[in-house]
C-alpha cells in the first residue's frame, strides 16, 4: 500500500457508510483526505477520527447535485494540499419502487445523484487532473445494473448510465488518467432506510441482515485500486456477499 501514501483523495458520500470506511482505511495507510457530504456534524466526526489516529482530513459541506459545489470540494482539495490525486464518487441514493407506483421525484433525485453527480464530479476534477498528467477516478456502482430485478429499474438504469460513461471516460482519458468502477452488492449501510415503506424495502433490510458484508471490504476494494502502481489501471471490481445470487 506504499502508492497510496501521500495521496490526495477527496471523497464524496463521506459521512457514513462505505464513504466513512473508505475514509478511514485510505488515511491508515497514509493518505490525505479531503471529505465531501452533506452531513457536516458528521463529516466533521469522520475527519475528527482520522485527526485523532494521527491521519490528515479535511472537510467540505457538499452537494454533489450542484456543479458549483462539486467544484467547492475539488478547489479545496487544491487548495489545502496543492492537487488532486484520486476523486472517488462514493454518494449515491436509492429509493426504489415499482415504475407503477410513478414516484417521480425518486427518479428524478437518483438521477441527479447517481448520474449527474457523476459527471459534476468529472467536470471538476478532469481539468486538474489534465493539468498535472495525473489522476484517478473511482466511482462506486452498484451490482444491480448488472441483474435488473422488479423495482429498481430506475435506480439500475442510472448505474448503468454511470458504467457507459466511465467506459467513455476511461477510453478518453488518455496513459496518464485511470478510471476504476467498484460495483458493490449488498453492505451493511443505511441504503435501505431511504426506500419508501413496503415490500422492496423489507425484502432488502431482510436480505441486508441476513447476508451483507461490511462497508469495510468495499473500501479495502477501493484502496486496492488506488494502491497500483501509475501505469496499471483497475478496470471494474466487482464485490459482494459470497451468499449474494
Amino acid at each position: 500500500m506504499e502508492n497510496v501514501s501521500g495521496k490526495v483523495v477527496a471523497i464524496t458520500g463521506a459521512s457514513s457508510g462505505i464513504g466513512r470506511a473508505t475514509a478511514l482505511e485510505l488515511a491508515r495507510h497514509g493518505a490525505r483526505l479531503v471529505l465531501g457530504a452533506r452531513r457536516m456534524d458528521q463529516l466533521e466526526a469522520v475527519a475528527d477520527e482520522i485527526a485523532a489516529a494521527g491521519g490528515s482530513a479535511v472537510c467540505r459541506q457538499t452537494d454533489v447535485r450542484d456543479r458549483a459545489s462539486m467544484q467547492g470540494l475539488v478547489d479545496h482539495a487544491c487548495a489545502s494540499f496543492g492537487r488532486l490525486d484520486v476523486l472517488v464518487a462514493n454518494a449515491g441514493v436509492g429509493p426504489i419502487s415499482p415504475l407503477d407506483e410513478l414516484r417521480e421525484a425518486d427518479w428524478n433525485e437518483m438521477i441527479e445523484v447517481n448520474l449527474k453527480g457523476v459527471l459534476h464530479g468529472i467536470g471538476a476534477a478532469l481539468p486538474v487532473f489534465r493539468r498535472q498528467d495525473s489522476g484517478h477516478f473511482v466511482t462506486v456502482v452498484s451490482t444491480a445494473g448488472l441483474r435488473v430485478v422488479p423495482g429498481m429499474a430506475v435506480y439500475a438504469a442510472t448505474k448503468n448510465a454511470v458504467r457507459t460513461l466511465l467506459e467513455g471516460l476511461r477510453q478518453e482519458a488518455g496513459a496518464h488518467l485511470r478510471v476504476t468502477g467498484v460495483s458493490p452488492g449488498y453492505v451493511r449501510t443505511d441504503f435501505s432506510n431511504a426506500m419508501p415503506p413496503g415490500a422492496l424495502r423489507d425484502a432488502s433490510l431482510q436480505a441486508k441482515d441476513a447476508i451483507a458484508i461490511a462497508p469495510e471490504s468495499i473500501a479495502r476494494a477501493i484502496c486496492f485500486a488506488i494502491a497500483q502502481p501509475a501505469d496499471v489501471d483497475i478496470g471494474d471490481i466487482v464485490i459482494r456477499p459470497t451468499a449474494q445470487t
